[in-house]
């Protein structure tokens, strides 16, 4: 399974249009496309920052939908009140789910590298480690990692039942990613909190 991720640097006036024409005009022509296996919307309504993911059954079908999906973001952006987005393109290395997201889940998101030749190392030390230990923090709903083999970056994604559980569960999930980065052998380049505004990914566990 493949990802690719458009962030959007929005206008907060602009964030609910955003989401309205997402949920209601991008799904739809998304859901046409081969291959296709659904759509994520992350919000920051404090500093504006909104990541799209789109899910593929496979590269080839993420690589045939650029030009459709380009004319698709280039409006999501214009309702996003935004300038142009950071389009990155992902594996999806591990999905587990608890349970389904509801309305109100929120979402810790963990950007990390190291070098391309580590991260298989990396992704089992994520597997084995990292996953365990949120399952078992406050609110647990779903995690996924995403990442870049060329480039040997990787995004860590954490969902919670609420903004609340998330913030109660802050200190462990700290020491939580203290000690599996270190004992992975990666560099933390970024931690972000988001509303889940969209959650309409079909995409299989993936644990093994």
């Amino acid at each position: 399974m493949f990802a690719r991720s458009s962030t959007i640097q929005a206008q907060l006036s602009s964030i609910d249009a955003g989401i309205a024409y997402m949920r209601d005009e991008v799904m739809s022509e998304l859901a046409d496309m081969p291959g296709w296996v659904g759509l994520s919307l992350l919000v920051d309504r404090r500093s504006g920052r909104c990541i799209a993911t789109t899910a593929w059954e496979t590269e080839e079908a993420m690589r045939d939908s650029q030009g459709r999906v380009r004319s698709i973001r280039d409006r999501a952006v214009e309702m996003f009140g935004g300038g142009g987005p950071l389009v990155e393109e992902w594996d999806i290395a591990v999905l587990h789910r608890d349970h389904l997201a509801q309305e109100g889940t929120c979402v810790r998101a963990i950007w990390t590298r190291t070098t391309p030749d580590q991260l298989d190392s990396a992704i089992g030390i994520y597997r084995s480690v990292a996953l365990p230990g949120m399952e078992g923090l406050e609110g647990f709903c779903s995690a996924s990692l995403m990442v870049n083999r060329t480039t040997g970056t990787a995004v860590s994604s954490a969902s919670f039942d609420s903004a609340e559980a998330m913030a109660r569960n802050s200190m462990e999930a700290a020491d939580l990613r203290a000690s599996t980065t270190q004992q992975a052998g990666v560099e933390v380049t970024d931690v972000g909190e988001f509303e889940l505004a969209l959650a309409h990914l079909r995409v299989p566990e993936l644990v093994g």
